[in-house]
């Protein structure tokens, strides 16, 4: 049986429909424009995918609209493991709440309603626990940027049930504020684990996994001597794991001999361990193809003239990206 840990936050994407292109800070002038909530309809409509998916579940939820009323809905009869502290005005504090709950619970999956914020507030708190539970969000947010959630609520709920292996995907954010004048800046919140199919969104790891591949390769390349600056992102990351180390999802990690020098290391320790030959690995962050200056400043441009530069990502990364980007004033 697949414990299945359900959270909603019901007011994700209220935003949207009202012209807020998000919701962040901005509910209660969203109520005053008459937006309604529609987060908790796609969480019910994956929790009927999932029901119908033939899995055997036990489902674990919030209280009232922050799981619990959908779950009924959809036929389930849930385990509540908590409440939200005010019903009339959710916030990240439940969800982290709910999070620590599932992972004390010992779910196999957390399955969360919500946007790239709540994504954020989930795989957050799973790295302050240390706990390593595979999420999949149900899209409901105005922006969805990071790679963590089905393409459709249908999807996730029907992946929740089915899926059998899992590998690792990017969290990204953007600043609400600067979207609403125009800019779009992605930021790396998280590297989290997720269920490996296609009907993810924007999966860098597919069927046997190109990136998988592409990390053999890569690490297979390592060659004696040299100093690896190895930066942060999903794809980066199963490289370290391929090189034998975890390292650190969001810094930047220094590599030599089978040894790690450094783990999300600052420009001067990546500087102090810089040898005669090195060679930055990076991969493109979030979904605007930026290389550097996004998520990895510690590889700075004194960093980079002492060095050769590997960009590696998957084909398919590659052909949604269209273009390679930095923000270093070099």
């Amino acid at each position: 049986m697949r414990r299945i840990g359900f959270v909603v936050n019901p007011i994700a994407g209220m935003g949207g429909r009202v012209g807020l292109k998000g919701t962040d800070g901005k509910v209660a002038e969203a109520r005053e424009r008459g937006a309604e909530m529609r987060a908790p309809d796609r969480g019910r409509d994956a929790l009927r995918a999932l029901a119908n998916s033939g899995a055997d579940v036990a489902l674990l939820t919030v209280g009232g609209r922050m799981g619990e009323t959908e779950a009924r809905k959809a036929g389930f009869e849930p385990t509540v493991v908590g409440h939200p502290v005010d019903e009339s005005a959710t916030s990240a504090a439940d969800t982290r709440d709910a999070v620590r709950a599932f992972v004390e619970a010992g779910v196999d999956l957390i399955l969360f309603t919500g946007g790239d914020g709540t994504a954020a507030d989930v795989a957050e708190t799973l790295d302050d626990l240390d706990a390593d539970v595979p999420i999949l969000g149900v899209p409901a947010g105005v922006k969805v940027y990071s790679a963590v959630f089905g393409v459709t609520p249908e999807a996730a709920g029907y992946v929740a049930g089915t899926f059998e292996e899992t590998e690792r995907a990017e969290v990204n954010d953007i600043d609400e504020d600067e979207y609403r004048e125009g800019e779009v800046h992605t930021e790396l919140r998280a590297v989290a684990r997720v269920p490996a199919d296609e009907q993810r969104q924007a999966s860098k790891q597919l069927g046997g996994g190109s990136v998988e591949g592409l990390a053999d390769r890569v690490a297979e390349a390592v060659e004696p001597g040299v100093t690896y600056v190895l930066g942060p992102g999903s794809t980066v990351g199963t490289i370290k794991e391929k090189l034998g180390f975890e390292g650190s999802p969001l810094g930047v990690d220094v590599y030599r001999d089978g040894e790690v020098l450094a783990t999300d290391a600052s420009e001067s320790e990546i500087l102090d361990h810089l040898g005669e030959d090195n060679v930055i690995v990076v991969t493109p962050i979030g979904g605007q193809g930026f290389v550097f200056g996004r998520g990895n400043q510690q590889i700075s441009p004194a960093v980079i003239r002492q060095s050769d530069v590997e960009i590696v990502a998957s084909r398919r990364k590659l052909d949604d990206l269209g273009v390679l980007r930095d923000s270093l004033p070099l």
